[in-house]
């Protein structure tokens, strides 16, 4: 068995948490609590990850991750 490292990215909006993991595109889901969110994207990801390895595809691993809050004046 082997272990990967994804970065998770989790937005609250009104109707819940939305969350994703961008280095595995279309991975994403979304919960009522955080902790509901948090669960969902890691079965999300090893669901992933599953048809990944039994189609005989790579799985991508990020070099680095940044994440920061950027403010726009329009």
């Amino acid at each position: 068995m082997s272990a990967y490292k994804f970065s998770v990215v989790v937005e609250k909006d009104i109707n819940g948490y939305f969350a994703l993991c961008p280095e595995l595109q279309g991975c994403y889901t979304q919960g009522d609590t955080y902790e509901e969110v948090l669960a969902n994207i890691k079965d999300a990801i090893h669901l992933h990850i599953e048809d990944r390895l039994e189609s005989g595809e790579e799985i991508p691993q990020p070099e680095s991750v940044s994440l920061t809050m950027m403010e726009v004046a329009v």
